[in-house]
């Protein structure tokens, strides 16, 4: 039995694709082909599918809204597992929020919003899935995942489940345990407070309204494209660097924001990587900054468009 007739054991045979297109499912709408593209419906078949790509010494990868990656024209030689298609539930448990890992945060913030329970407010605009969000803390706003989540449950490298707390997650900028010890996040508990659903639909209002004003929403992105180096903006350096509208093709700095890497339309992934790595070029010439993508990419890239 082949690894493809394996997986259709376990999550049954419309949930496998073969030569699955990444462009409908990352937010940069660009990138080959995953050469697998598999979708567990719950935690025991995720295992299961894990397992059977160690066993095989088949390349894998976690999916959830592919909000922070690029794939590149080649594609993905390996088995993407899609969790956002089934694995996307949430619910309320006294002040506890619940979710799944493929549950996308503005509708865990609805469902906090729903239920009077104020924090994830930060969270109603973030184009990105729980379990993506856990593993680079994202944030917002002046929130973060570590000031809301209490626990979640992973399945470890060694295959085995485990709930780990806040503390272990050891959350910090753009970073947390889940990228370090290579954990794959199920699900997410929040610790929220009571709070008037009137408050809270405001603050996330307000939030989602400076969001519309200030980034390039209309485009393909992935969200800010580089992390904020110590001391500094990204976007006020790649705008100071006159870089604004800096374009390869279709692959553009946003005009909107600099700190956007914008799909103005039909850009290939190798465009924007050249961008990325013309405006990580300029800035450190002019400024002796380093930009760190926060964007992660996947496949085979150009090295020396690095810069």
């Amino acid at each position: 039995m082949n690894v493809i007739e394996r997986f259709e054991q376990i999550v049954t045979k419309e949930n496998v694709l073969e030569n699955e297109s990444m462009k409908s499912h990352t937010t940069f709408q660009a990138g080959g082909d995953a050469r697998l593209f598999v979708m567990p419906r719950n935690e025991e078949e995720t295992a299961k599918v894990i397992s059977i790509c160690r066993e095989s010494h088949v390349d894998w990868m976690i999916l959830g809204h592919g909000s922070n990656l690029l794939v590149s024209d080649a594609g993905y030689d390996g088995v993407v597992i899609w969790l956002k298609k089934y694995m996307n539930g949430c619910r309320t448990v006294g002040n506890e929020v619940i979710a799944q890992a493929g549950a996308m945060m503005p509708t865990v913030a609805r469902e906090a919003w729903k239920n009077g329970l104020g924090g994830l407010e930060f969270a109603s605009g973030i184009p990105g899935t729980v379990g993506g969000g856990l593993a680079m803390n994202a944030g917002a706003y002046g929130g973060e995942m570590r000031q809301v989540v209490k626990e979640a449950l992973v399945l470890t490298k060694e295959g085995t489940l485990r709930t780990v707390t806040n503390e272990e997650l050891q959350l910090t900028y753009r970073h947390s345990a889940v990228q370090s010890e290579h954990w794959i996040v199920l699900q997410v508990t929040f610790s929220l407070q009571k709070k008037d659903p009137d408050d809270i639909k405001a603050r996330m209002d307000d939030y989602n309204g400076r969001r519309r004003e200030k980034q390039p929403l209309e485009y393909g992105s992935a969200g800010s494209t580089f992390k904020r180096p110590e001391g500094y903006f990204a976007g006020k350096l790649i705008e100071d660097a006159g870089l604004k509208g800096y374009r390869i093709g279709d692959a553009q700095v946003s005009e909107k924001h600099a700190g956007f890497v914008i799909n103005r339309a039909n850009a290939t992934a190798s465009e924007i990587w050249r961008v990325c790595c013309h405006v990580k070029k300029t800035v450190k010439e002019k400024f002796g900054v380093d930009l760190e993508m926060e964007v992660k990419t996947v496949g085979s890239f150009d090295k020396i468009s690095e810069g």
